[in-house]
Order: C-alpha cells, then structure tokens, then sequence
C-alpha cells in the first residue's frame, strides 16, 4: 500500500532543517526492510522557503510508516509541528 506523508515544520524553525537536512536526506536514502521510499522533497512557503516535506512510500500498514518515521533525523531533532499520514492511491503519473 501507497502512503503520503505530509509534514509541517514549527514556526521558526528553518535553523534545526539546515542543520539536520544532510542527516535526513542520507536516512531517506538508507535501505528499510519495512518502508521503500517512491518520493520525497520539501514544500515551499511563498517566500520559497522550507517549511515542510511531503513523502510518498510504500508499506505494509501506517503503524510501518509512523515506527519508520520516528528514526527520521528531523523528528529527533524537533523539527516537525504537524505530521499527516495517510493511504494514497497513485492514480496518474505513478513511476512504472
């Protein structure tokens, strides 16, 4: 099953997603047994700057993708205010 994950960060916090995006984009690209990352990057707020991430993956449940979540370096450094996950269906435009 598909997932979309939708992440907002807390108000003033573009300091803690410069200092950990290294960290999270080497986790995002580390092999997990449990969830495979389809696609991931940043939204923009309309000054262009970050402020969160939006993730499509694959997995066997949410309870997989949230334990995944919680090794994410940007959850451990306090980075996100709001997390949605939620089951998606990838109707157009899916990789083949």
């Amino acid at each position: 099953m598909k997932f979309i994950i939708y992440t907002q960060d807390k108000p003033d916090s573009l300091h803690i997603r410069q200092a950990n995006r290294d960290a999270h984009l080497a986790w995002l690209r580390s092999e997990n047994s449990d969830v495979t990352l389809l696609t991931a990057g940043p939204w923009l707020d309309d000054e262009e700057v970050m402020r969160g991430s939006m993730l499509i993956v694959e997995a066997d449940s949410t309870d997989k993708v949230e334990g995944w979540l919680e090794n994410d370096p940007y959850k451990k450094a306090g980075l996100p205010g709001k997390v949605m996950v939620k089951a998606f269906i990838w109707a157009i435009g899916a990789p083949e």
